[in-house]
Protein backbone atom coordinates (compact mmCIF):
# COMPACT_ATOMS: atom_id res chain seq x y z
CA UNK A 1 0.00 0.00 0.00
CA UNK A 2 2.96 2.50 0.99
CA UNK A 3 4.33 2.00 -2.81
CA UNK A 4 1.02 2.35 -4.36
CA UNK A 5 1.10 5.95 -2.83
CA UNK A 6 4.16 7.09 -3.41
CA UNK A 7 3.34 6.02 -7.25
CA UNK A 8 -0.15 7.95 -6.58
CA UNK A 9 2.14 11.10 -5.84
CA UNK A 10 5.18 10.95 -8.63
CA UNK A 11 2.89 9.67 -11.32
CA UNK A 12 2.60 12.81 -12.85
CA UNK A 13 6.14 13.50 -12.81
CA UNK A 14 6.40 10.51 -14.87
CA UNK A 15 4.10 11.02 -17.51
CA UNK A 16 5.65 14.69 -17.89
CA UNK A 17 9.05 12.61 -18.01
CA UNK A 18 6.97 10.97 -20.89
CA UNK A 19 6.58 13.71 -22.89
CA UNK A 20 9.68 15.71 -22.39
CA UNK A 21 11.99 12.54 -23.39
CA UNK A 22 9.35 11.68 -26.19
CA UNK A 23 11.20 13.61 -28.85
CA UNK A 24 15.19 12.97 -28.51
CA UNK A 25 17.61 14.23 -30.85
CA UNK A 26 21.54 14.34 -30.85
CA UNK A 27 22.57 17.69 -29.99
CA UNK A 28 25.56 17.73 -32.52
CA UNK A 29 26.54 20.86 -31.02
CA UNK A 30 28.15 20.08 -27.84
CA UNK A 31 31.79 19.37 -27.84
CA UNK A 32 33.51 18.22 -24.93
CA UNK A 33 37.34 19.13 -25.09
CA UNK A 34 39.90 16.63 -23.96
CA UNK A 35 43.13 18.59 -23.30
CA UNK A 36 45.76 15.26 -23.67
CA UNK A 37 44.13 12.70 -25.92
CA UNK A 38 45.37 9.31 -25.18
CA UNK A 39 46.08 8.50 -28.52
CA UNK A 40 47.13 10.53 -31.70
CA UNK A 41 44.19 11.10 -34.32
CA UNK A 42 43.08 7.85 -35.61
CA UNK A 43 45.56 5.76 -33.91
CA UNK A 44 43.92 4.13 -31.15
CA UNK A 45 42.31 0.79 -30.93
CA UNK A 46 38.47 -0.18 -32.62
CA UNK A 47 35.24 0.53 -30.92
CA UNK A 48 32.97 -0.97 -32.30
CA UNK A 49 29.53 0.41 -31.50
CA UNK A 50 26.75 -2.42 -32.21
CA UNK A 51 24.08 -1.18 -34.33
CA UNK A 52 22.55 -4.26 -35.81
CA UNK A 53 20.07 -5.17 -32.63
CA UNK A 54 17.09 -2.43 -33.59
CA UNK A 55 19.71 -0.39 -31.31
CA UNK A 56 18.13 3.01 -29.92
CA UNK A 57 21.61 5.15 -30.14
CA UNK A 58 23.83 4.56 -32.82
CA UNK A 59 26.96 7.27 -34.50
CA UNK A 60 25.14 8.58 -37.01
CA UNK A 61 22.05 9.48 -34.46
CA UNK A 62 21.69 9.86 -30.94
CA UNK A 63 25.07 8.92 -29.45
CA UNK A 64 26.90 11.43 -32.07
CA UNK A 65 28.70 12.68 -29.23
CA UNK A 66 29.60 9.50 -27.64
CA UNK A 67 31.48 8.44 -30.86
CA UNK A 68 32.45 12.28 -31.39
CA UNK A 69 34.67 12.34 -27.82
CA UNK A 70 35.89 9.33 -28.30
CA UNK A 71 37.52 9.80 -31.76
CA UNK A 72 38.69 12.85 -29.92
CA UNK A 73 40.77 10.91 -27.77
CA UNK A 74 42.26 8.94 -31.00
CA UNK A 75 40.12 5.96 -31.20
CA UNK A 76 39.03 4.56 -34.62
CA UNK A 77 35.25 4.83 -34.12
CA UNK A 78 32.94 1.96 -36.57
CA UNK A 79 29.49 1.23 -36.36
CA UNK A 80 28.84 -2.84 -36.03
CA UNK A 81 26.14 -3.96 -38.50
CA UNK A 82 26.32 -7.58 -38.24
CA UNK A 83 25.44 -10.39 -35.88
CA UNK A 84 27.73 -11.48 -33.26
CA UNK A 85 30.28 -14.16 -34.39
CA UNK A 86 33.97 -14.97 -33.49
CA UNK A 87 35.72 -13.91 -36.76
CA UNK A 88 33.65 -10.45 -36.49
CA UNK A 89 34.75 -9.70 -32.84
CA UNK A 90 37.99 -10.53 -34.00
CA UNK A 91 38.17 -6.77 -35.96
CA UNK A 92 37.32 -4.99 -32.50
CA UNK A 93 39.17 -4.20 -29.21
CA UNK A 94 36.05 -2.68 -27.41
CA UNK A 95 32.80 -3.35 -28.20
CA UNK A 96 29.92 -1.23 -26.90
CA UNK A 97 26.10 -2.36 -26.94
CA UNK A 98 23.74 0.37 -26.18
CA UNK A 99 20.00 -0.02 -25.94
CA UNK A 100 19.37 -2.99 -28.60
CA UNK A 101 16.33 -4.57 -29.20
CA UNK A 102 14.28 -7.81 -30.76
CA UNK A 103 12.33 -5.47 -32.94
CA UNK A 104 11.44 -1.58 -33.52
CA UNK A 105 8.48 -1.82 -32.05
CA UNK A 106 8.98 -4.28 -29.42
CA UNK A 107 8.14 -1.73 -26.30
CA UNK A 108 5.67 -4.19 -23.50
CA UNK A 109 5.43 -7.25 -22.16
CA UNK A 110 6.97 -9.98 -22.62
CA UNK A 111 10.36 -8.44 -24.19
CA UNK A 112 12.00 -10.58 -26.23
CA UNK A 113 16.79 -11.42 -26.06
CA UNK A 114 18.01 -9.20 -28.61
CA UNK A 115 20.43 -11.41 -29.11
CA UNK A 116 20.68 -15.02 -30.27
CA UNK A 117 22.22 -17.81 -27.83
CA UNK A 118 24.81 -18.50 -30.03
CA UNK A 119 25.35 -14.47 -30.19
CA UNK A 120 25.56 -14.49 -26.59
CA UNK A 121 27.76 -17.70 -26.37
CA UNK A 122 30.07 -16.09 -28.85
CA UNK A 123 30.31 -12.67 -26.65
CA UNK A 124 30.98 -14.74 -23.60
CA UNK A 125 34.19 -16.29 -25.54
CA UNK A 126 35.21 -13.48 -27.31
CA UNK A 127 35.58 -11.23 -23.33
CA UNK A 128 36.40 -14.36 -21.51
CA UNK A 129 39.70 -14.84 -24.47
CA UNK A 130 40.65 -11.08 -23.41
CA UNK A 131 37.44 -9.18 -25.01
CA UNK A 132 36.24 -6.09 -23.66
CA UNK A 133 32.75 -5.57 -23.60
CA UNK A 134 30.91 -2.15 -22.98
CA UNK A 135 27.28 -2.95 -22.29
CA UNK A 136 24.58 0.17 -21.55
CA UNK A 137 20.74 -1.15 -21.16
CA UNK A 138 18.13 1.61 -20.41
CA UNK A 139 14.54 1.15 -18.62
CA UNK A 140 11.99 -1.51 -19.66
CA UNK A 141 12.06 -2.46 -22.71
CA UNK A 142 16.12 -2.31 -22.91
CA UNK A 143 16.60 -4.10 -19.98
CA UNK A 144 14.55 -7.08 -21.04
CA UNK A 145 16.36 -7.03 -23.61
CA UNK A 146 19.25 -7.40 -22.85
CA UNK A 147 18.71 -9.42 -19.80
CA UNK A 148 19.69 -13.00 -20.98
CA UNK A 149 23.70 -11.24 -22.16
CA UNK A 150 23.69 -10.01 -18.61
CA UNK A 151 22.49 -12.86 -17.05
CA UNK A 152 25.09 -14.71 -18.77
CA UNK A 153 28.13 -12.82 -17.23
CA UNK A 154 25.85 -13.03 -13.43
CA UNK A 155 24.24 -9.73 -13.94
CA UNK A 156 20.22 -9.90 -13.01
CA UNK A 157 18.17 -7.02 -14.72
CA UNK A 158 15.40 -5.79 -13.81
CA UNK A 159 13.06 -5.26 -16.38
CA UNK A 160 11.61 -2.08 -15.72
CA UNK A 161 11.70 1.62 -14.51
CA UNK A 162 13.91 2.72 -11.76
CA UNK A 163 12.75 6.51 -10.38
CA UNK A 164 13.26 8.43 -7.63
CA UNK A 165 9.79 9.19 -5.36
CA UNK A 166 10.63 12.78 -5.15
CA UNK A 167 11.08 15.30 -8.35
CA UNK A 168 15.59 15.80 -7.58
CA UNK A 169 17.57 15.24 -10.23
CA UNK A 170 19.22 11.68 -10.51
CA UNK A 171 22.72 12.54 -8.93
CA UNK A 172 24.73 10.19 -7.73
CA UNK A 173 28.34 11.54 -5.81
CA UNK A 174 30.36 10.56 -3.58
CA UNK A 175 29.50 12.70 -1.06
CA UNK A 176 25.98 11.08 -1.20
CA UNK A 177 27.53 7.88 -0.80
CA UNK A 178 25.88 6.49 -3.73
CA UNK A 179 28.37 6.86 -6.21
CA UNK A 180 31.50 4.31 -4.91
CA UNK A 181 35.50 5.02 -4.75
CA UNK A 182 37.08 2.67 -8.09
CA UNK A 183 39.26 2.56 -10.49
CA UNK A 184 37.77 3.92 -12.48
CA UNK A 185 35.67 6.63 -10.61
CA UNK A 186 39.30 7.77 -9.19
CA UNK A 187 41.17 7.74 -13.05
CA UNK A 188 45.05 8.62 -13.38
CA UNK A 189 45.00 11.87 -11.59
CA UNK A 190 43.22 14.81 -9.90
CA UNK A 191 41.89 15.93 -13.48
CA UNK A 192 39.97 12.21 -13.99
CA UNK A 193 38.74 12.69 -10.63
CA UNK A 194 34.91 11.33 -10.87
CA UNK A 195 32.52 12.86 -7.58
CA UNK A 196 29.33 13.15 -9.41
CA UNK A 197 27.30 11.83 -12.67
CA UNK A 198 23.83 11.89 -13.64
CA UNK A 199 21.42 10.08 -15.38
CA UNK A 200 18.00 10.48 -16.84
CA UNK A 201 15.81 7.48 -16.12
CA UNK A 202 16.75 3.86 -16.47
CA UNK A 203 16.94 0.66 -14.93
CA UNK A 204 18.49 -1.50 -11.80
CA UNK A 205 20.09 -4.79 -11.79
CA UNK A 206 21.93 -6.65 -9.40
CA UNK A 207 25.30 -7.56 -9.68
CA UNK A 208 27.24 -10.83 -9.11
CA UNK A 209 29.90 -10.92 -5.89
CA UNK A 210 33.22 -10.15 -8.17
CA UNK A 211 32.08 -7.88 -9.80
CA UNK A 212 32.41 -3.89 -8.57
CA UNK A 213 29.67 -1.47 -8.09
CA UNK A 214 30.11 1.83 -9.76
CA UNK A 215 26.89 3.18 -8.81
CA UNK A 216 24.17 2.16 -6.36
CA UNK A 217 20.21 3.05 -5.54
CA UNK A 218 18.82 3.18 -1.97
CA UNK A 219 15.27 3.05 -0.62
CA UNK A 220 14.90 6.75 -2.47
CA UNK A 221 14.27 4.69 -5.58
CA UNK A 222 11.16 2.72 -6.48
CA UNK A 223 11.38 0.53 -9.49
CA UNK A 224 8.34 0.23 -11.48
CA UNK A 225 7.59 -2.94 -13.05
CA UNK A 226 5.05 -1.84 -16.11
CA UNK A 227 3.71 -4.18 -18.77
CA UNK A 228 3.76 -1.22 -21.72
CA UNK A 229 7.05 1.26 -21.36
CA UNK A 230 5.52 4.80 -19.82
CA UNK A 231 2.34 3.28 -18.73
CA UNK A 232 2.02 3.37 -15.04
CA UNK A 233 -1.70 3.38 -12.81
CA UNK A 234 -1.95 2.52 -8.73
CA UNK A 235 -1.81 -1.42 -9.68
CA UNK A 236 1.82 -1.04 -11.28
CA UNK A 237 3.91 -3.41 -9.24
CA UNK A 238 7.13 -1.94 -7.77
CA UNK A 239 9.63 -2.67 -5.22
CA UNK A 240 12.68 -0.80 -3.69
CA UNK A 241 15.75 0.10 -5.30
CA UNK A 242 17.40 -0.38 -2.08
CA UNK A 243 20.29 -3.01 -3.40
CA UNK A 244 20.11 -2.53 -6.75
CA UNK A 245 23.00 -0.96 -8.73
CA UNK A 246 23.06 0.75 -11.97
CA UNK A 247 26.91 1.11 -13.04
CA UNK A 248 29.57 -1.56 -12.15
CA UNK A 249 32.61 -3.37 -13.89
CA UNK A 250 34.47 -6.55 -13.15
CA UNK A 251 36.78 -8.63 -14.87
CA UNK A 252 36.01 -11.93 -16.74
CA UNK A 253 38.60 -14.36 -17.71
CA UNK A 254 40.78 -12.74 -19.51
CA UNK A 255 38.64 -9.85 -20.51
CA UNK A 256 36.91 -6.45 -19.22
CA UNK A 257 33.08 -5.91 -18.78
CA UNK A 258 31.38 -2.68 -17.98
CA UNK A 259 27.71 -2.07 -17.45
CA UNK A 260 25.18 0.83 -16.97
CA UNK A 261 21.90 0.91 -16.58
CA UNK A 262 21.08 4.24 -18.16
CA UNK A 263 21.97 4.92 -22.05
CA UNK A 264 21.24 8.77 -22.20
CA UNK A 265 24.28 9.62 -19.38
CA UNK A 266 26.77 8.87 -22.23
CA UNK A 267 24.65 10.96 -24.94
CA UNK A 268 24.02 14.60 -25.40
CA UNK A 269 20.70 15.36 -26.81
CA UNK A 270 17.72 17.93 -26.80
CA UNK A 271 14.57 16.63 -25.55
CA UNK A 272 11.17 17.77 -25.97
CA UNK A 273 9.77 21.16 -27.42
CA UNK A 274 11.70 23.23 -25.09
CA UNK A 275 14.98 21.08 -26.64
CA UNK A 276 16.00 20.64 -22.31
CA UNK A 277 19.40 19.28 -22.16
CA UNK A 278 19.96 15.63 -21.59
CA UNK A 279 23.00 13.73 -21.44
CA UNK A 280 26.63 14.91 -21.23
CA UNK A 281 25.87 18.38 -22.96
CA UNK A 282 23.43 18.88 -19.69
CA UNK A 283 25.36 21.71 -17.14
CA UNK A 284 25.05 19.15 -14.14
CA UNK A 285 26.23 15.99 -15.79
CA UNK A 286 29.19 18.02 -16.44
CA UNK A 287 31.58 15.03 -15.23
CA UNK A 288 29.87 12.17 -17.35
CA UNK A 289 32.05 13.02 -20.40
CA UNK A 290 35.27 12.19 -18.22
CA UNK A 291 33.76 9.12 -16.11
CA UNK A 292 33.00 7.64 -20.73
CA UNK A 293 36.87 8.53 -21.23
CA UNK A 294 38.03 6.58 -17.63
CA UNK A 295 34.90 3.93 -18.43
CA UNK A 296 36.70 3.24 -21.79
CA UNK A 297 40.50 3.55 -20.87
CA UNK A 298 39.41 1.02 -18.14
CA UNK A 299 38.36 -1.76 -20.87
CA UNK A 300 41.48 -0.17 -23.16
CA UNK A 301 44.14 -1.11 -20.00
CA UNK A 302 45.27 2.49 -19.72
CA UNK A 303 43.75 2.98 -16.82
Amino acid sequence: MKDQKCISLFVLLIIASKILFGQQIADTSFNYPIKKPLYKKEQGPVITLDEAHFNFHTLDGRYFAFGRLLKQDGYILKPGHEPFTTSYLLGTKILVIANALPDSSEWKLPTKSAFLKQEISELQKWVFNGGNLFLIADHMPFAGAAAELALSFGFNFINGFAFRKDDKSEIFSRKKNNLTSNIITNGKSIEEHIDSMMIFTGQAFLIPDNAVAISRLDDDYTILLSSIAWEFNDSTASISGQGFSNGAFMNYGKGRLVIFGEAAMFSAQLAGSQQNKMGMNNPTANQNPQLLLNIIHWLDRKL
